[in-house]
């Protein structure tokens, strides 16, 4: 044996019944998969561990088998506390069926958790959340009834100068599950072929100063002195044990096994050949979430139609004049998406997930383009909950509620339409059967209140249709050519929107043509 290097196998037999574990990885970039998987192996074969309370903030997983999938055995978990469930479905379901007691946190906050815990302070006090779901007066985090009826409790109402603020509980960490690059004889760890820097560090931090393990899987072990100073990102102290991961379990994302340096800044691609976007509702949606982009503006996109803003954008040749940032800390260049969400094809720089959220939680954010599955006619916008089913937020709290200005991107209706584009008119042959704007949202992940109260600019952008926040509600500025109002508009929403002085959409969205947008 090497210094601190172990087998996975002695590293999952560390965890005792009851420990809580973190867990570091956002959706592939990051996750520790090959300790994953010898925890599900130990599980299976022995019944051991049982009944862990596990911490993540982002999603870790593909939405198949991969990630904290590995951990959806019934007894392994206890209580999962973390920002989004939905891309591990094994976990997921256990929630449902209230075998884990489920807390769903915004993912800012999770990040900033880690650092409270290593700071040994009770919690995080911050504003992030307040009228949202998460909010004691609404939910309080609890996903499901075994976490409302478990009495326990993640956060708490508090007022500090006559305002508002909520104090989510630190988390001390027994053991901690992380993944680098390389590791040296020390335990130093680059995190060199990274393209997500997460909150790695952080979690380290945490464990240490909690008294826990601390894991690293890293892809080679080398020698002491070998790693040059800067790449080093969790110093050797922090680090109890490395275990080297074998290669198909050690992906630098789920996209593929392939090392891309393009997504670490250590070559750059031309961009001239990506392929323009085909002309459908997503890119009407992109072009026109485009229109309302402002020069020099730092930019978030969510994940699906928003990330159509960004090929628009490219397109249209304005993209050099916005900077395009993703909560997972990396800043610049182009956003992969998919089960490659966190990363970007050329990035400018790469943060620290909760440095990203200091800077977004501050308001630093100008614009934020993000998905929308239900709106109600409030203004609140659910992404986190359907049919009883918490998926979770992920960092949609934290972007939505901060962002000066927002705008929720996706088609008007839910499931599959069929339309015609073109002579700058959109003709809807068979609309989708699914309702997206409804009477009440089932979840509030969004609050219009909140947006209302700290002056949001707030658009709710469509195919068909374009509305505006305004204090009484939802009003409806503008609709595409050829649509018509009553049929496809008013009659697919469970609420009348205002309607002061309704606009028709600009011709350009709807031809073929580039639509030759500029700043100037």
């Amino acid at each position: 044996m090497m210094g601190k290097l172990v087998s996975a196998d002695y590293a999952a037999s560390l965890i005792k019944d009851g420990m809580t574990v973190g867990m570091g990885g956002f959706v592939g970039f990051g996750t520790p998969e090959e300790l994953l998987i010898a925890i599900e192996k130990r599980y299976t074969e022995t019944g051991e561990p049982k009944n862990l309370t596990v911490f993540h903030g982002a999603g870790i997983g593909d939405g198949k088998d991969r990630g904290m999938n590995h951990m959806g055995h019934d007894g392994l978990i206890k209580r999962l506390i973390c920002a989004h469930v939905g891309l591990a479905p094994k976990v997921g379901q256990l929630c449902v069926d209230n075998k884990i007691e489920c807390f769903i946190l915004p993912q800012g906050v999770c990040s900033h958790i880690l650092r409270a815990t290593a700071g040994r302070k009770p919690g995080l006090i911050t504003h992030v959340g307040l009228k949202t779901y998460a909010d004691p007066r609404r939910e309080a985090c609890k996903g499901n009834d075994a976490a409302r009826n478990c009495g326990h409790e993640v956060v708490q109402l508090l007022e500090i100068d006559g305002k508002e603020y909520m104090c989510y509980k630190s988390v001390p960490l027994d053991i901690c599950f992380l993944r680098g690059t390389y590791a040296d004889e020390a335990g130093n760890i680059s995190m060199v072929k990274e393209a997500v820097h997460g909150d790695q560090l952080e979690m380290a931090m945490a464990t240490r100063n909690s008294g826990g393990i601390v894991v690293v899987q890293v892809e080679k072990m080398v020698q002491k002195g070998t790693l040059p100073v800067k790449d080093i990102k969790i110093p050797a102290f922090m680090v109890d044990y490395v275990v080297e991961g074998k290669p198909e379990n050690h992906w630098q994302s789920f996209m593929s096994p392939e090392y891309r340096p393009e997504l670490t800044g250590e070559i750059y691609i031309p961009m001239d050949a990506i392929e323009p976007m085909a002309l459908n509702p997503r890119k009407i949606c992109g072009r026109r979430g485009a229109m309302l982009l402002k020069k020099n503006a730092v930019v978030n996109l969510g994940i699906g139609v928003p990330e159509a803003i960004a090929a628009v954008a490219g397109e249209e040749g304005i993209s050099d004049q916005i900077t395009l940032s993703i909560e997972s800390g990396v800043l610049g260049g182009v956003p992969t998406g998919g089960v490659g969400i966190g990363g970007t094809v050329n990035p400018e720089s790469i943060l620290k997930q909760p440095d990203c959220f200091d800077f977004y939680d501050g308001g630093g954010l100008d614009m934020a383009f993000l998905g929308s599955a239900e709106i109600d006619e409030k203004g609140n916008v659910n992404v986190s909950k359907f049919g009883g089913r918490m998926v979770g937020p992920g960092g949609f709290i934290n972007i939505t509620q901060n962002a000066k200005f927002v705008g929720f991107c996706g088609t008007f209706t839910a499931g599959k339409m069929k339309c015609e584009i073109k002579d700058g008119k959109l003709n809807i042959i068979e609309d989708a059967p699914g309702i997206k704007f409804k009477k009440s949202v089932e979840q509030v992940t969004y609050s219009a209140e909140y947006g209302v109260e700290t002056g949001q600019t707030v658009y709710y952008i469509t195919e068909r249709a374009l509305f505006k926040l305004v204090p009484e509600g939802i009003e409806l500025v503008e609709i595409a050519p050829g649509v018509d109002l009553q049929k496809y508009i008013l009659d697919k929403m469970e609420f009348t929107p205002i309607m002061k002085d309704v606009k028709v959409m600009d011709e350009r969205i709807f031809t073929d043509a580039l639509m030759h947008l500029s700043f100037e």
